[in-house]
């Protein structure tokens, strides 16, 4: 995986990963306890970030359940530690994972950074469980334009700019920008059943927990951008200011979440 957000980076890696539970873990929780987890089950958690999922997992699975928490960088994983859990480092579009094994596997924004996702997509159905469920969530960075609350109509280029930078950058790093718009289609024909997929749109007023986020990506990619041409520095000191700004918003990008469960026979 190329992952474009280094952890590495940890004040702007610590503030994405905030911004995304702060953002998402209500809805994200929502769809498990929709899907009926519970005290026993063995859970995978890929791509955990800090751990807030794997945490609420953890308690909901109990001691005689289990929850593997994996990421490429499981730095930011240490609070997440527990009797229960299992901490590992693992690249999922490249590392095996134990057949017929779990009865959740629940991954949120990772898959679109991942080069070829529906193999990775295939490995995680392998892994599950006669019976048991996934959960995949993830960003469709292309299918609405996220410049339309701009108020004021001089923002509206800027923000397509930056926003279609970011979407070159993640590009060549293999990201399908179709990926979460062919879920439905794609988890049926691998077979699963009682499938269902939402998805979820917002505005980002500026100095919200939305543009937050999208302060800390663009702080990520800003260097890359400006070395290779693609924004200059007075582009992404703008950008960054209006992020900051009440009198600014922008749209979130719509994030998907679908769920489906492998048969039993």
């Amino acid at each position: 995986m190329n992952y474009i957000f280094d952890n590495a980076v940890e004040s702007l890696s610590t503030q994405r990963l905030d911004s995304i539970a702060l953002l998402y873990d209500d809805r994200t929780i929502s769809f498990l306890e929709r899907i009926g987890v519970r005290t026993g089950w063995h859970c995978l958690e890929v791509g955990s970030g800090h751990g807030s999922i794997a945490s609420w997992l953890a308690g909901r699975v109990g001691d005689d359940g289990s929850v593997l928490a994996t990421d490429i960088d499981p730095r930011f994983l240490v609070a997440t530690r527990s009797l229960n859990v299992e901490i590992r480092r693992h690249d999922i579009s490249v590392d095996p994972l134990p057949s017929n094994r779990f009865d959740l596997i629940h991954a949120r924004l990772v898959l679109i950074h991942v080069a070829k996702p529906w193999r990775a997509v295939e490995r995680l159905v392998a892994a599950l469980k006669p019976g048991g469920w996934l959960l995949i969530e993830d960003f469709d960075p292309s299918l609405v334009r996220r410049d339309l609350p701009c108020a004021n109509a001089n923002d509206a280029p800027l923000c397509s700019k930056v926003f279609a930078t970011m979407r070159v950058l993640m590009t060549e790093r293999g990201l399908d920008v179709e990926f979460t718009r062919n879920l439905y289609p794609n988890l049926l024909a691998m077979g699963l059943v009682d499938l269902a997929m939402e998805g979820h749109l917002a505005v980002r007023p500026g100095g919200s927990i939305g543009t937050r986020l999208d302060q800390a990506n663009l702080a990520q990619i800003s260097q890359e951008a400006i070395a290779r041409k693609l924004l200059t520095p007075a582009e992404v000191e703008r950008m960054a200011a209006a992020l900051g700004s009440g009198e600014f918003a922008v749209l979130s990008p719509v994030m998907f979440s679908a769920w489906g469960r492998k048969p039993r026979d």
